[in-house]
């Protein structure tokens, strides 16, 4: 595994600036998903991407992800990844490094903790991954890259090129999901938060947040108190938190997103 920080006084190239400019277009937009990995094949031939917030002191939360030419797995990966995975990953610890030098890293799945290597990368053919990552108040904030197994060994000059992509995709991504957490409903913000909530869970979960009592959401939703609670602790569960105040609190500092 490689690790290194980008060189904030590197400047891309023509078609580096000419490739970035066509997804500057796609910001806020549903299409910037495929537009992403489409537009970086020439330079960077991913097969998958995610973004997405990660940390010890934080709520992990998939902000966006895609796949180009295979099945897309990149929630199922995610999903693998939260099962015990992200609370050893050190491959994306950005050791002291400030918000003005972010992490470049770049390793193969031989590379991964084998129970990280297992779940997430053999499990779902992904075989290499370039990454950048940045140090914020609230985690850490991952844009991934991921070559398959049908794929080609990424070259040292695809490396370079991503090393000089970098600051860039960085800074799109934040814009990207900064744009799409305008007008979402709170169970979009919360399926955001932990895709693995199930309707009802959100369903009590939005009304928990709207005030309601238990008598209440249980009337709301034809169900018997009991349930009502049952599908709270499940959903509290999946959100990492065991109270009401806890749920607020996640709202007001998660992102919404639209799809």
């Amino acid at each position: 595994m490689r690790k290194w920080t980008c060189n904030s006084s590197a400047s891309g190239t023509g078609r580096h600036a000419q490739l970035l400019a066509g997804l500057i277009h796609q910001l806020g937009q549903p299409r910037f998903r495929a537009a992403l990995l489409e537009t970086l094949q020439p330079l960077v031939p991913a097969a998958s991407f995610s973004v997405y917030r990660t940390g010890r002191h934080c709520v992990p939360q998939l902000f966006l992800s895609g796949s180009l030419g295979v099945p897309d797995t990149t929630r199922d990966c995610w999903q693998a990844y939260l099962s015990g995975p992200y609370r050893s990953d050190r491959t994306l610890i950005a050791e002291a490094q400030s918000e003005e030098r972010p992490l470049l890293c770049h390793l193969t799945a031989e590379e991964v903790p084998a129970q990280h290597r297992a779940r997430v990368y053999e499990a779902h053919g992904v075989a290499e991954r370039v990454s950048v990552v940045q140090a914020r108040d609230d985690g850490l904030f991952a844009v991934n890259f991921y070559r398959h197994q049908h794929q080609a060994p990424f070259s040292d000059a695809q490396v370079a090129d991503f090393e000089a992509l970098a600051p860039a995709l960085l800074a799109l991504a934040h814009k990207h999901v900064a744009l799409e957490a305008v007008d979402a409903s709170p169970a979009q913000r919360l399926q955001a938060l932990q895709p693995a909530l199930t309707p009802r869970e959100l369903d009590v979960c939005v009304r928990l947040l709207r005030g309601m009592t238990y008598d209440g959401i249980a009337a709301d939703l034809g169900l018997s108190v009991p349930s009502v609670k049952t599908y709270r602790n499940r959903a509290f569960e999946r959100l990492g938190i065991h109270f009401r105040n806890e749920l607020y609190a996640l709202m007001l500092h998660a992102p919404s997103t639209r799809h």
